[in-house]
């Protein structure tokens, strides 16, 4: 075995998780910040410097509260839920090429944990697990507002998995490749596909938005509806494992978006600079990074403007709107293939 590929592995592992759990920290931040800016108050400002450190505080908080875990609830199934939902976030970020190769020390280091060729079925599997620790906090906790939540969300999740899935097999008729690497590097320079999926990558970009509970889809945990939705009896850091995985999911859609529509760490004119290929390299991560917040931002902004749909709405957006609109998008996609050969 080559032990240096293992620590080249573990290290980048461990950067990736890092990164994730930095990234989910602040755009709690970054939420409230805009969310203040949008309703014209003041946000979070007294945790540190312009309010820096408040997901250190929050984060200090959720660790310091008292672990409280209903009488009548399925003690190990409690626990299990938010520990499920957050390694299940954390895990579909491993096939994610985050840059070109590197040339360190005499070697060529992937900035991607496993180039599988069939990175996108891997996404779409590990994000349907994700909807298990939701279904299972919620019925463990022996509340009925809980289980409604994790109802919810497992049938919202299933309605959209089948759209978001529809609107990959067009993108994967153009690209004739499910390896996300590959993906990226077709769309080298300025190739990138959302010039010819237009209509796929917004039906993914609402399906992204139900899957990851936001609003407008947020419905799981409305609560004016639900009091906290699947999470109500929740408290200390199982909560925080709930939010965190939330936001997570959030930054890993934003990477898939980014990596499959918008060229993933290509960026126009790449080839024209006249640099080493590491530094083109470290310039395509800073990119990626630029177009992962450009989404996150995006999100944010949805939150804080569009108001919560009714669930009925939901249900017919998902299976009698994006479902038709994903086959047609796939039969389109083929008269332009045949037609252009």
């Amino acid at each position: 075995m080559d032990w240096i590929i293992v620590i080249e592995k573990v290290v980048l592992i461990s950067v990736i998780l890092l990164v994730s759990l930095l990234v989910a920290m602040y755009t709690t931040l970054a939420e409230r910040k805009f969310a203040g800016f949008f309703q014209d108050r003041v946000g979070p400002n007294r945790a540190g410097p312009f309010g820096l450190l408040q997901p250190l505080a929050d984060g200090l908080k959720l660790f310091m509260k008292e672990e409280i875990i209903p009488a009548q609830a399925t003690s190990f199934l409690f626990v299990l839920g938010p520990s499920l939902a957050m390694m299940t976030a954390l895990m579909t970020s491993a096939v994610i090429p985050w840059g070109k190769d590197v040339e360190l020390f005499g070697r060529t280091i992937a900035l991607q944990v496993a180039d599988i060729n069939i990175g996108i079925l891997y996404v779409f599997g590990v994000v349907s697990l994700g909807v298990y620790g939701i279904m299972i906090g919620g019925w463990a906790s022996n509340n009925k507002f809980s289980l409604l939540g994790a109802i919810r969300a497992a049938s919202q999740n299933i309605s959209y998995e089948i759209a978001m899935g529809l609107s990959i097999i067009a993108l994967l008729m153009v690209t004739g490749t499910l390896s996300l690497r590959e993906i990226s590097e077709q769309q080298h320079g300025f190739h990138w596909n959302i010039f010819y999926q237009p209509l796929g990558f917004l039906i993914f970009l609402v399906c992204a938005f139900a899957e990851t509970n936001r609003t407008p889809f947020d419905l799981p945990e409305c609560e004016t509806e639900l009091v906290g939705g699947y999470h109500t009896e929740y408290s200390s850091m199982k909560l925080g494992f709930y939010l965190f995985a939330e936001y997570i999911n959030v930054f890993v859609s934003s990477a898939v978006m980014a990596t499959l529509y918008f060229g993933g760490y290509n960026f126009p004119f790449m080839d024209s600079l006249g640099l080493s290929k590491n530094a083109i390299a470290f310039i395509g991560v800073g990119a990626f990074f630029i177009k992962i917040l450009c989404i996150i931002f995006f999100f944010i902004w949805v939150r804080w403007t569009i108001p919560r749909f009714r669930y009925d709405q939901l249900m017919k957006l998902g299976w009698n709107i994006l479902i038709p609109l994903s086959i047609l998008n796939i039969v389109l996609t083929g008269l332009g293939i045949i037609f252009i050969k």
